[in-house]
């Protein structure tokens, strides 16, 4: 007997706009993901982000080559029975979705080869159109250690809209500034979260075993939605995108079943301080090795949106932006080009020009690139 395919969900009528006061906004829904979804109107939420179970089907406890044990993902949550019960929950829950988004609204999901494929068949069985496939690539993955595959040193995140006709939102000009006036690609570098932005428990071990970066979740919101936006995260977990859409001026909805997870994320998103207006406001739309983009040292919070940077002289005052762009006075732009035109110079390194201080210490802006190479070494 074949399986019928999931038809898409088509709506019949325009969406009646949603007054944002109904919304749970700021909120972590309490519960499975599914239910709680149901709880919100339809066409109320601007984009989704969605980092799923990813049905890793370990069978077993996995020792490092000296016989130490590996902390891996061994969650309840990430079980499940079969490929079958897998499919059928990735389904519920991508429907759910598509409902509560609005027509213009776009969804991101997040996996590894052990879901990913299935999730992207299940998007376009429903009526997804898939925009890009995003590669995470890991600057520091965890090894082998049993040497009988590759390491496993990416992610896939999937970034689809409604349909294929669909309209969805798309800050090309601000991720062209963020990669130094370089179109970005969709392959991304970024290290795994570690250090201080681990979020550990009372005990002191890791608060989620998947705890996503900053800077990821950083890159897709400034990417695809604006100030003021609604973002949803089904499987909120520790609080990363609520932390980030705070930070951005995004509205955001949590969905999370876990208690001890929920508490981290409330005590986190409360520490959080969001940016001022001027430091929001992005663009419009010679080679190192590694090369490293300004935005990416934003990213990584490193250089803070919205603190003051300078040349040498103090002749010239610049904020540093959301996007890794700079302003200063009437001029805006990367950090090479406003310096090269405030110097009416044919060329600027933008690296070595400005400068910010630390500690009473000041320092070029390269010291914070060398910070973030070492980060993404460790």
């Amino acid at each position: 007997m074949t399986k019928l395919r999931t038809a898409p969900r088509i709506r019949t009528k325009k969406p009646v706009p949603v007054d944002k006061a109904d919304l749970p906004l700021r909120q972590i829904l309490d519960g499975d993901c599914i239910a709680a979804m149901r709880s919100l109107p339809d066409a109320s939420i601007d984009l989704v982000f969605a980092d799923p179970p990813y049905n890793l089907q370990l069978g077993g406890d996995l020792n490092r080559p000296d016989g130490s044990h590996v902390d891996a993902v061994t969650d309840e949550w990430d079980r499940f029975d079969s490929f079958g019960s897998y499919d059928a929950f990735t389904r519920a829950w991508l429907a759910e979705c598509q409902r509560v988004l609005k027509p213009d609204g776009a969804l991101w999901v997040i996996g590894s080869y052990h879901n990913i494929y299935r999730v992207g068949a299940i998007l376009q069985d429903l009526g997804f159109w898939i925009l890009n496939d995003i590669v995470w690539r890991k600057t520091n993955p965890m090894p082998n250690f049993r040497g009988t595959r590759f390491t496993n040193a990416h992610e896939t995140l999937i970034w689809a809209s409604q349909g294929e006709k669909s309209r969805y939102h798309f800050n090309y000009r601000a991720m062209k500034t963020l990669n130094d006036e370089i179109q970005m690609r969709s392959d991304w570098t970024f290290p795994i979260c570690s250090g201080g932005e681990r979020l550990k428990d009372d005990a002191g071990h890791k608060a989620h075993p998947t705890q996503k970066p900053e800077a990821l979740l950083y890159r897709v919101l400034l990417a695809t939605t604006e100030k003021g936006d609604i973002v949803l995260d089904p499987f909120f977990g520790t609080g990363t995108t609520g932390a980030i859409a705070k930070r951005l001026g995004r509205e955001w909805i949590g969905c999370e079943r876990e208690a001890d997870y929920r508490k981290v994320a409330t005590a986190r998103i409360e520490k959080e301080l969001p940016l001022d207006e001027s430091a929001l406001t992005t663009m419009q739309s010679r080679k190192t090795q590694p090369r490293v983009a300004f935005g990416a040292v934003v990213e990584a919070g490193l250089l803070k949106p919205g603190m003051e940077i300078f040349d040498k002289k103090r002749r010239w005052k610049a904020t540093v932006r959301a996007d890794g762009s700079v302003e200063c006075g009437a001029l805006s732009g990367s950090i090479h080009q406003v310096g090269k035109t405030l110097q009416d110079a044919p060329s600027c390194n933008g690296w070595t020009f400005w400068h910010y201080e630390s500690g009473g210490e000041v320092k070029p802006i390269d010291a914070a690139r060398g910070l973030y190479l070492l980060a993404s070494e460790d």
